[in-house]
């Protein structure tokens, strides 16, 4: 039997209880960490998580130093780091165990009923990696994009606005294209990189006892995948918001 999400309906909406209680895990887990690691902040005598988060700093500067002038960029140090241990710490929820409940036809959950498909009995996946739901990844890149496009008409409006007609009108459209590929891309790899992990761990799963040695494989390949996903997802965002923000004027210089 295939596990299914617990979804519920509110007003006609869908919510899965298993997402939003991923994303406060998530949220929380990340700001433990970050509260950890300040709680006895000390210049000459560092804890090993001040360590940690200091170089985790330095590598979301190197990221935005390599998009845009550190000057311009540091307003976005915080964005950048957010964003990289929130889908670093999210990528990774679902790897190390899995919550599956088995429900049946009328179940409910805080007075609600839980959608089964159509089915009389279901296995429900409570605990899974968040990142591994196309809604929060889409969620995160929307307020990316958003960021950019108000960072780039406040700080740069004239050359952003010209930018979607240069070096001509007719190019209007494919900027606009460009524009729609850009979440899109975004929002989808990250997605479905950590979803195709999680499936492939489930598969690895149904082997039985044959499977552990590939699953201890796997498991060290899904911490670097998403590791990596959460450091492309950072850069690709302080690109965009170099190109939004920063404008440079070609063939003035002698």
């Amino acid at each position: 039997m295939d596990h299914i999400s617990p979804i519920v309906h509110v007003a006609g909406i869908e919510f899965d209880l298993a997402v939003i209680a991923m994303i406060l895990i998530t949220s929380i887990i990340v700001f433990v960490l970050a509260k950890l690691a300040v709680r006895n902040i000390s210049v000459t005598n560092p804890t090993k998580l001040q360590n940690f988060l200091e170089w985790v700093i330095e590598f979301v500067q190197n990221i935005i130093g390599t998009s845009m002038d550190l000057k311009k960029g540091r307003p976005y140090l915080i964005l950048g780091l957010t964003l990289i241990m929130y889908i670093f710490v999210g990528d990774m929820l679902g790897l190390p165990l899995g919550i599956v409940t088995e429900a049946h036809h009328g179940a409910t959950v805080f007075g609600m009923n839980l959608d089964l498909g159509g089915e009389e009995e279901a296995h429900i996946a409570w605990w899974k990696s968040p990142t591994a739901d196309v809604a929060v990844t889409g969620a995160l890149t929307i307020i990316v994009i958003l960021l950019t496009h108000i960072e780039g008409l406040r700080l740069n409006t004239k050359h952003y606005l010209k930018h979607y007609v240069e070096p001509h009108w007719l190019f209007l459209p494919l900027a606009l294209i460009k524009e729609v590929s850009k979440p899109l891309s975004l929002a989808l790899r990250l997605y479905g990189n950590i979803f195709a992990g999680e499936v492939m761990i489930a598969v690895i799963l149904g082997m039985g006892v044959w499977g552990i040695p590939a699953l201890v494989v796997w498991q060290g390949f899904s911490v670097f995948v998403g590791a990596i996903q959460a450091f492309v997802f950072c850069m690709l965002t302080m690109v965009y918001m170099s190109q939004a923000i920063v404008h440079e004027e070609h063939g003035e210089q002698h």
